[in-house]
């Protein structure tokens, strides 16, 4: 697996989009400004949606708080292009850190979180009235959704406090 991921980490070093985030003095800001737009459309539509599915913003309809979620999806192609930009420009920074893992673990928990929402729960609260309670399974989902993406954020955020002995980037 190491001779792997060196190989990997080689491989992306040579790419041109390592080369454009490592060189450029302007392209790490501009993808981080975007991150944090694309960031804000996610947790602002998606966060709302949950927390209304775990019963709090009961004021507004679960059907209308839906009709956001693509620009939820949105902000997530965002930050996934933002952030293998990133990963591109700086693999060493991401590859061998523990909350790059951990952030993608969390990542993977809430695909797999939507993935049982809409096989199991869409269906039924799509047709509740604005004083209908969710589902209990609905709510399950909703709370661990809110939790993966404060975990996403979080180990997002301390990516920054790791750097491997051998690494020095001016921009991050």
């Amino acid at each position: 697996m190491a001779a792997f991921m060196e190989s990997f980490r080689i491989w992306i070093d040579g790419t041109a989009a390592s080369a454009f985030m490592g060189q450029s003095w302007w392209a790490w800001r501009v993808a981080e400004s975007l991150h944090f737009f694309g960031l804000s459309l996610l947790i602002g539509t998606v966060g709302m949606f949950d927390l209304r599915l775990i019963g709090l913003v009961k004021s507004v309809p679960l059907t209308a708080l839906h009709r956001m979620v693509p620009w939820g999806i949105f902000g997530y192609l965002i930050n996934v292009s933002t952030g293998i930009l990133f990963f591109a420009g700086f693999p060493d920074q991401y590859m061998y850190n523990p909350s790059f893992h951990l952030k993608m673990l969390f990542m993977g928990m809430a695909g797999i979180n939507v993935l049982v929402f809409y096989l199991v729960v869409f269906g039924k609260i799509k047709a509740l009235d604005l004083n209908d309670e969710p589902p209990p399974a609905a709510r399950i989902i909703g709370l661990v959704s809110l939790m993966c993406w404060v975990a996403v954020i979080t180990f997002g955020r301390l990516l920054t406090f790791y750097r491997p002995p051998w690494y020095w980037c001016p921009w991050c």
